[in-house]
């Protein structure tokens, strides 16, 4: 999608997720910078989203994710990040939200 990413990984309790998502940011940027596949220099938007899901989830969630283009034209980003926000009662504060670009 032209306006997020969603990644489904497996990881072990040790393992930080914040210093996981930084590395992919910093790799992928910099594959993009070397190859010039942008128009100016790309840098991911700062923060990101987590949600685990539980081992019988797996195959939905993969659906979902294969299927995102479909799914999003039903609803946008905004629409399904908010909802589900809502959805499970998560606290957030409107300064650290995605700037969104619908």
């Amino acid at each position: 999608m032209p306006d997020h990413l969603h990644l489904l990984i497996g990881m072990r309790p040790s393992q930080s997720l914040s210093d996981l998502i930084k590395q992919v940011k910093q790799s992928s940027s910099t594959w993009v910078n070397q190859r010039k596949l942008a128009v100016s220099k790309f840098t991911w938007q700062e923060g990101f989203s987590a949600f685990s899901y539980s081992k019988r989830d797996l195959p939905q969630v993969i659906n979902y994710i294969r299927n995102q283009k479909e799914h999003h034209k039903k609803k946008t980003f905004r629409e399904e990040y908010m909802a589900l926000l809502k959805k499970y009662e998560i606290e957030y504060d409107e300064k650290y939200l995605f700037h969104f670009f619908d």
